[in-house]
């Protein structure tokens, strides 16, 4: 038996993906930063943050079709985590227990919306399928009446 995978979690995952990538950009712009004013690895690397931007900004259009634009920015916040770790690793910069004290209330944020907003979602599709279901009765039941009428 197949399971049957959620969609909104696999537009989740490719909404990390994308921000993982986007975080890219900055890699590219600090760089480009150290690098002389229109030197050849300035332009290459200024170029290399415009298409990570570029890419981003179609990948952001597809994901805001499918996620609440509030669930999409909630999740935009762990960018800020991604930054400390390339910041370590291509960079050497230190990371102090702020940080991840920071790192980590970002985290449990997101979370915490996402579950939150997975609630609501839930409650207002019970809603809706309530209100369909009653105007589907309503419906019936002036189609039966309607029906009377013409046998008379």
């Amino acid at each position: 038996m197949k399971k049957r995978i959620n969609k909104s979690a696999i537009v989740l995952i490719a909404l990390h993906v994308l921000l993982l990538f986007y975080s890219l950009s900055g890699i590219f712009s600090k760089n480009a930063a150290y690098q002389p004013f229109l030197s050849v690895p300035f332009v290459l690397l200024y170029g290399g943050m415009l298409a990570v931007l570029f890419i981003y900004a179609i990948g952001w259009q597809q994901i805001i079709k499918r996620l609440p634009l509030t669930v999409a920015f909630a999740n935009k916040a762990i960018t800020v985590v991604w930054g400390m770790v390339w910041g370590v690793l291509f960079f050497g910069e230190q990371i102090n227990i702020q940080m991840i004290i920071g790192a980590a209330l970002v985290i449990a944020g997101i979370v915490w919306y996402s579950i939150e907003d997975g609630k609501l979602t839930t409650n207002n599709q019970a809603q809706s399928n309530k209100a369909t279901s009653a105007i589907d009765d309503n419906q019936d039941t002036l189609n039966t009446a309607t029906d009377s009428q013409g046998d008379r």
